[in-house]
């Protein structure tokens, strides 16, 4: 189960491991969750190898010990088949995207959808869904946007549209000598590897691209690369647990 810990203690530091990046994504998303019906959300914990879904049941469990209104659905039937395997008490609020298609089709749905792993390819699926959706809808670890049109009038049109929709409730996002984090309503935060670890450099009022963030972390001296990659692999090999 996650302990929520307040948001405010997150600021300018980073989780020192995979339950307190969890309970900073539980209060944030929270928080999102408060903000309004109908909010478009999306939660990131982009790290090599995590295991998504014992972090997904987790989020789920706490959101419904907090009296959320919550449906968990997942793209194919073999991860929902396993969702509701691991956590049979939430089997009923477990579902596959197509479940849930179904379901809509005798009205439009409410409460909470939490989405999980929606790729390109499930794009139009995760759309009529929201379409038909009059409450709040969180895609986790999504990939809607496709690299290969990524330049193209589809590309651009999606964007424009039902992309445009979604705020990011939390991100943690590690990179090359950085990490990248929102934990809302914060602000995002760029955080600078160092050889004493990651320290914070600049905060954006929106997600900064890649030159916003390289101008950023060319700010202050950098680091050996030994020391960097040591860094980075404890922080990976931290939130892995």
């Amino acid at each position: 189960m996650i302990s929520p810990e307040p948001a405010a203690d997150a600021v300018d530091r980073l989780p020192a491991d995979l339950n307190g990046a969890e309970a900073e994504a539980f209060v944030a998303l929270q928080e999102a969750l408060a903000d309004g019906d109908g909010g478009r959300w999306t939660v990131e914990l982009r790290f090599q190898g995590l295991r998504l879904l014992p972090v997904v049941l987790r989020l789920a469990e706490a959101l419904v010990a907090a009296g959320v209104p919550l449906r968990l659905l997942f793209a194919d039937m073999g991860a929902t088949a396993l969702a509701r395997r691991d956590r049979p008490e939430l089997a009923e609020r477990i579902a596959s995207f197509a479940d849930q298609r179904r379901l809509q089709e005798q009205g439009p749905s409410d409460g909470v959808l939490l989405l999980v792993g929606a790729s390109q390819a499930e794009y139009d699926q995760v759309e009529a869904l929201c379409s038909d959706h009059r409450g709040p809808a969180v895609l986790v670890n999504a990939a809607l946007e496709d690299a290969a049109v990524g330049i193209g009038s589809v590309a651009r049109q999606r964007r424009r549209g039902f992309l445009s929709l979604w705020q990011a409730a939390y991100a943690l996002i590690p990179q090359a000598g950085s990490a990248l984090r929102r934990v809302y309503p914060g602000e995002w935060e760029l955080f600078r590897l160092d050889a004493d670890g990651f320290r914070p450099v600049a905060r954006f009022e929106r997600r900064p691209d890649g030159e916003e963030q390289e101008q950023a972390l060319q700010g202050g001296a950098a680091s050996g690369l030994g020391s960097n990659l040591r860094a980075l692999g404890d922080l990976i090999e931290g939130l892995q647990r």
